[in-house]
């Protein structure tokens, strides 16, 4: 049995204020693309869909299009929710969708119940476990001691009473202790939310999501597949792709993967000005990606975001290297701090930002300044 397995689509995400609306659009496609090429049995979206749990009208209609047209390939659909999502709005219709193969795991109440797939070996059942809080499970299991994410996800996956002898998958969205994570994710402070991979033993695969960069945690059927579009700039090294997951017969699975190729590539690149500007030359087509630019003039370049942004039309983030930025950060304590007048602390504060003192002019300046705002403060 062949399972395509993706998560975290975040349909409706905006990155530093641009909407990825259209690469999603266009990423869904291609996927729709490898969908055809692979002829899976099932295809497992493991939570995320939507960036947040209300979200715009057009992402609704991106993911409508999308499952409609998964409908159409004669393929079984699971869809569980993430933390992002709103499991209520995600559940709506769930029992009329079943029909159409497409299954979507309503709000989680103990009463999991799994949808088997048959090929030439057998069963195969399928159990969606939605993102879950302790809170959520505690609440059916008044008897039990669920303090951590651990306990809750233990508690839960006891409680699907799934039978070993036959091949199983776990569909979930959780953080598991020693995976790999970047900026564009919400992970609890203090790793409050890991959950125990043994948690998952005798699973067959586990499509997990939550975490953006795809990896295997401790053994390849313990996997997350990763978003299908870089999100933030420390995703940026991130190889995106399709997860193709190969059952055999019981024991027997290999996970593979299909790379992505998105519409525009979300990179960063590091320069002067002039170094910038010339580079545009010999980017072609490149310079419409989606851009992080560190400058590394020491004097800032007077309305440079702009001005680059003739040549490369989609830089979301600007900031500066240089020996302003890199001085150490000084703070003076507290007693320090008494001991200087206003007009000290400031030429401090420009030293620090600056790299430099202030002239003659510019503290006269602040002198006058400060004893004028005094004066008007009596």
């Amino acid at each position: 049995m062949i399972i395509i397995h993706l998560s975290d689509l975040h349909l409706g995400k905006r990155v530093n204020g641009f909407s990825m609306l259209e690469d999603q659009r266009y990423i869904l496609k291609e996927i729709l693309t490898i969908i055809d090429e692979e002829k899976p049995q099932a295809v497992i979206i493991a939570g995320d869909v939507y960036d947040k749990p209300v979200p715009p009208a057009e992402a609704v209609e991106l993911f409508d299009d999308f499952l409609v047209k998964l409908s159409h390939r004669n393929v079984a659909v699971f869809v569980i929710s993430g933390n992002h999502d709103s499991p209520e709005r995600l559940a709506f219709a769930a029992r009329l969708m079943d029909g159409s193969g497409v299954h979507m795991a309503p709000v989680y109440n103990a009463m999991v119940q799994p949808f088997f797939l048959e090929d030439e070996y057998g069963p195969v059942g399928f159990y969606s476990l939605p993102f879950l809080k302790p809170a959520h499970v505690r609440r059916f299991f008044p008897e039990e001691t669920i303090e951590s994410y651990t306990d809750a996800l233990r508690t839960a996956v006891n409680d699907l009473r799934a039978d070993m002898t036959v091949r199983n998958v776990l569909i979930t969205h959780q953080f598991v202790t020693g995976a790999a994570v970047c900026d564009s994710e919400t992970v609890s402070v203090g790793g409050t939310d890991n959950v125990d991979a043994a948690v998952f033993d005798g699973f067959d695969y586990v499509a997990l999501g939550h975490i953006h960069g795809p990896q295997s945690v401790g053994q390849q059927t313990l996997r997350y597949c990763g978003t299908p579009l870089k999100y933030s700039f420390s995703e940026a090294n991130h190889k995106k792709s399709v997860t193709v997951v190969e059952l055999g017969q019981k024991g027997s699975v290999a996970v593979r993967t299909v790379p992505l190729t998105p519409l525009r590539e979300l990179r960063e690149i590091r320069g002067s000005y002039e170094e910038l500007t010339l580079r545009a030359n010999y980017q072609g087509s490149n310079t419409g990606d989606y851009l992080h630019v560190t400058l590394t003039d020491e004097e800032d370049v007077p309305n440079a975001l702009d001005r680059l942004r003739t040549i490369y039309p989609n830089i979301m983030k600007l900031d500066y290297d240089n020996t302003r930025t890199r001085a150490a950060q000084w703070i003076p304590d507290q007693t320090e701090m008494e001991r200087k007048s206003e007009l000290e602390l400031f030429e401090d504060f420009y030293a620090q930002q600056n790299g430099k003192p202030m002239s003659r002019e510019q503290s006269d300046y602040c002198r006058c300044l400060i004893e004028s705002l005094r004066e008007e403060s009596l």
